[in-house]
């Protein structure tokens, strides 16, 4: 028989072995447990502002390296006839409409169709007029644009088009002129909106405003459809987004999300508004800006799509290289975005150290695609106007145990 001493080497070897393997498993079984601390932490935190009476409901579903690792539903989607919030409820996503225009056009763009330098006046001639409002110490003049609106420019918020909210002389004709409602066709108030002055020099700043719905008039006129029918031949239907559109059936209406405003108090009341119920007729004006509904599932095949570089589930909707820009800063040097240490791609914020690409909805929905984590967290709640504090504290929970360092 062999002496110990001939085997010890390998007995040695074996207890490092079982050793390291402990190790891992006691630090897997450590971070398991942090996780599941952190999105039940989480969890509490949106239960005790719905028992409050600050929130009526809130949906929220998080996905990591492909995978669901998280799903919530809490309250009520409609708090006074106590119908809870479901898998299935329909939300007002307004602004989060945004980045599905920039999808639906740059589907185009991976056409040949168009480059996102050439001039918008290429395809509208109409807004090669538009002038661009320039405050002197006489009051103000309307000059030529200097560099043409491009494309680009409306998909980054550097064209000079606002919102028509804010108290200044340009806004004051976008409310004159009515261009900002949605009681007429997109053609004729994305025509109108030409007529209006430019904020400022195309490319020179970043200011938030109707572009987006421009360019959701730029894909009916390159690819000749509606944009609702572009939308459900090229995104919704091939990403089997079943539940999302410019409005919510009949058939659906019992699982939209009820409409809150809130007081000073942070309490709720039902709102009066008339976002409250225009969701429920055919839509007239499809607003690529802010007009779309939809489920948290649906977005989330949204979200899965951009974060797979374009294709889900064996549907292509586009390159690899046109998300990547899609996703990262697209801004002109000249301009810089309004949240500090930001960026803005193509429709959407992007952090420059994680590439996380993220934008939210004015009755506060949210979402956020983190390529380098693998991650992507969804939000829904429907308050009026938006409060994305409760988002907002939800994330900071998750962001400390599912992202890296």
């Amino acid at each position: 028989m062999k002496s110990f001493k001939a085997y010890f080497p390998f007995l040695f070897v074996l207890v490092l072995v079982i050793t390291a393997c402990s190790s891992n498993q006691k630090e897997k079984n450590t971070n398991t447990g942090a996780i599941a601390d952190s999105l039940a932490m989480a969890e509490n935190l949106i239960q005790q502002y719905i028992d409050e009476g600050e929130l009526a409901g809130f949906s929220a579903l998080i996905l990591k390296d492909g995978e669901e690792v998280f799903r919530m539903n809490k309250g009520y989607a409609d708090r006074e006839n106590e119908k809870p919030v479901e898998k299935n409820t329909i939300y007002r996503i307004f602004s989060m409409s945004k980045p599905v225009t920039a999808v639906a056009l740059m589907t185009l763009y991976d056409e040949g169709k168009f480059d996102l330098d050439d001039n918008v006046s290429d395809y509208i001639p109409k807004y090669a007029e538009s002038k661009v409002y320039t405050p002197n110490e006489n009051g103000f003049t309307l000059e030529a644009q200097q560099n043409e609106m491009t494309i680009r420019h409306l998909l980054t918020h550097t064209s000079g088009i606002s919102y028509g909210w804010n108290p200044v002389y340009v806004d004051s004709l976008y409310r004159v002129n009515n261009v900002s409602s949605w009681d007429k066709k997109l053609e004729d108030k994305m025509l109108a909106l030409a007529d209006m002055p430019l904020n400022f020099q195309p490319g020179t700043q970043w200011m938030y405003g109707l572009s987006i719905d421009v360019a959701g008039y730029l894909v009916e006129v390159i690819s000749g459809k509606p944009f609702d029918e572009y939308l459900q031949e090229n995104v919704f239907g091939p990403l089997k987004m079943d539940d999302t559109g410019f409005y919510v059936p009949e058939e659906k209406h019992d699982r939209l999300c009820g409409l809150y405003n809130q007081g000073e108090d942070k309490m709720l009341e039902p709102s009066q508004e008339l976002f409250a119920d225009i969701f429920k007729q055919p839509a007239i004006h499809f607003s690529g800006g802010g007009g779309l509904v939809s489920t948290i599932d649906d977005y989330a095949r949204f979200c899965r799509m951009l974060l797979n570089k374009g294709e889900l589930d064996g549907a292509r909707i586009l390159e690899p290289e046109t998300v990547e820009m899609i996703m990262s800063n697209q801004l002109p040097e000249t301009a810089t975005y309004e949240n500090g240490g930001m960026g803005y791609g193509l429709a959407g914020a992007v952090d420059f150290e994680t590439g996380e690409y993220s934008w939210a909805g004015a009755a506060t929905t949210n979402f956020w695609i983190n390529p380098t984590d693998q991650l992507i967290i969804i939000t829904a709640t429907q308050i009026m106007p938006s409060n994305y504090k409760y988002a907002n504290e939800f994330k900071s929970i998750i962001d400390n145990t599912l992202t890296k360092e």
